[in-house]
């Protein structure tokens, strides 16, 4: 004992005796304060840090867009035409937002395999009560929104109340909702939709004055750079780590750059589609609540452990039943999207490579099947990969077998960098 409280007396007499050193002992353990302090030099060597320790980020994914565009516009000069980006753009969004709910289940460790059906049954229910019953179009979507919101709370509580597994509860849902969706169809199958009404613009309305997409461009990089400064003053009043000023601006310049490349695009065709609009929107406020709220840091930690979670004293059941429903919320979203692509609901709504598109898009994204990583913002990047890639080979007249070859083999090698990237993390001790 007494050899014990020696050796803890030697230790804190070294602490007083030598201030200095016990103050850069504390900097060097946060080596973010050591990139702030170096500069360019630092975030250099931050990066090759990540590098090595797999913390890859988007970086692969944006290398592959790069990679894509470059190679179908040498084997064709529309491909990067501003008609074709359009379109891309459009195109995306109703598979894009049902990618969108997909990454929070994923945030879990879950999947859902019913997206696809509840999209079609949304559709339908829209479809339904607008066409057939003459209820106002904008009642009818609210209507089917939450339909799909309820669905995945039912899902949601066979998995997190009974105990089922995910996978078996929402395969049952995909099978189930595919034969609703057949039956309020009836016979006929398909019922057209007013291209003229309010689920018909979503795809086809643009705002043709060219200070909308300007505007829109100019308010994005305003916001982003406000909320970066401003939360990076927060940060050094509270005494933590935080981005230089030099880092911010050099982020806002990037995506000025970005936005503002992008709205000349869509000035040079029909204006500032709809569709990316409410994409935007429902791309910021679900990051802003995964990353900026109490209940989004409840979902990486579910993701993280759930045993660790509860003990916390997070309510575990509420939390997965909540991640479905927004899961069947966005899947209705989306479905609505899809239709107005066609001008109908039929009864090949959310069949096809629908689910394998929506599920793809997040983890080629970076979203982690693992649970524990990702942003919705993934959800954009991996859909524009697979929506380019169609496109591409579209323009190019490859048959459609192709196409799912080569879509699956990007889903693959995202897979494998994924499995890679954590067993590198837990060899560099970051996992």
């Amino acid at each position: 004992m007494s050899f014990d409280k020696t050796s803890a007396t030697s230790k804190t007499d070294v602490a007083v005796d030598n201030p200095d050193a016990a103050a850069a002992a504390v900097t060097a353990v946060d080596p973010r304060l050591l990139v702030r302090e170096q500069g360019l030099t630092g975030y250099l060597g931050e990066f090759k840090r990540k590098m090595k320790t797999g913390e890859l980020g988007s970086i692969p994914v944006v290398i592959g867009l790069i990679v894509i565009c470059v190679v179908f516009q040498s084997l064709n000069s529309n491909f990067l035409s501003a008609q074709n980006l359009s379109d891309i753009t459009v195109t995306m969004v109703g598979t894009g937002m049902i990618s969108v709910g997909i990454v929070f289940v994923l945030l879990l460790g879950e999947i859902d395999l019913s997206v696809g059906s509840v999209s079609g049954a949304a559709s339908a229910i829209a479809a339904v009560l607008a066409v057939n019953q003459g209820w106002p179009e904008w009642l009818a979507v609210l209507v089917a929104v939450a339909a799909g919101a309820a669905i995945g709370a039912a899902h949601g509580f066979f998995f997190a109340v009974l105990g089922a597994p995910a996978f078996a509860v929402t395969l049952a849902g995909l099978l189930f909702w595919l034969g609703f969706m057949l039956k309020i169809l009836g016979e006929n199958g398909t019922i057209n939709l007013d291209s003229d009404g309010l689920i018909g613009k979503l795809t086809t309305y643009f705002f043709t004055d060219v200070a909308a997409a300007y505007a829109l461009a100019a308010v994005m990089v305003a916001v982003f750079f406000l909320t970066s400064f401003l939360g990076n003053r927060r940060r050094e009043a509270a005494g933590v780590p935080s981005r230089p000023l030099s880092d911010t601006v050099l982020r806002t310049v990037l995506l000025a750059v970005i936005a503002f490349a992008a709205a000349y695009m869509y000035n040079q065709y029909k204006g500032l589609p709809l569709a990316t609009v409410v994409f935007l929107v429902f791309l910021i406020a679900t990051d802003f609540l995964l990353r900026r709220t109490a209940y989004g840091r409840k979902i990486f930690a579910l993701g993280g452990s759930v045993e660790a979670s509860r003990r916390a004293g997070i309510n575990v059941t509420a939390v997965r039943i909540s991640v479905f429903a927004i899961s069947g919320g966005l899947a209705a979203v989306g479905g609505l999207f899809l239709a107005s692509k066609i001008a109908s609901a039929n009864q090949s709504a959310g069949t096809g490579d629908l689910l394998m598109n929506a599920i793809a898009a997040a983890v080629i994204g970076g979203t982690s099947l693992f649970g524990g990583r990702g942003r919705t913002w993934n959800a954009l990047l991996g859909v524009l990969v697979i929506v380019s890639i169609q496109y591409g080979l579209q323009l190019e007249s490859i048959a459609e077998p192709v196409k799912y070859m080569i879509t699956a083999a990007v889903l693959l090698t995202t897979v494998v960098i994924d499995s890679v990237t954590r067993k590198t993390q837990k060899t560099a001790g970051r996992a």
